[in-house]
């Protein structure tokens, strides 16, 4: 290994040793962009798909990423 991690299987090593070789095998159908995992491709096709599973309690404000949630939070 480059790094020296270990894992405990081989699909999270062959997933980590994307970040080493830049390999981005999963392509976004709708504008071309290409990803290192297959969810990072399926968070990001809420962009596209305009699915907002994120809502915010407070103002019901929707949001495709949790973190884009959290980050929303912090202006309430």
């Amino acid at each position: 290994p480059q790094c020296g991690k270990s894992f405990p299987d081989s699909s999270t090593l062959i997933d980590h040793q994307r970040i080493h070789t830049g390999e981005r095998p999963f392509a976004c159908p709708d504008c071309g962009r290409r990803f290192n995992r297959s969810s990072n491709l399926v968070t990001h096709q809420g962009i596209h798909s305009g699915e907002r599973p994120y809502s915010c309690p407070q103002c019901r404000k929707g949001f495709y990423q949790s973190s884009l949630l959290a980050r929303h939070h912090r202006t309430h």
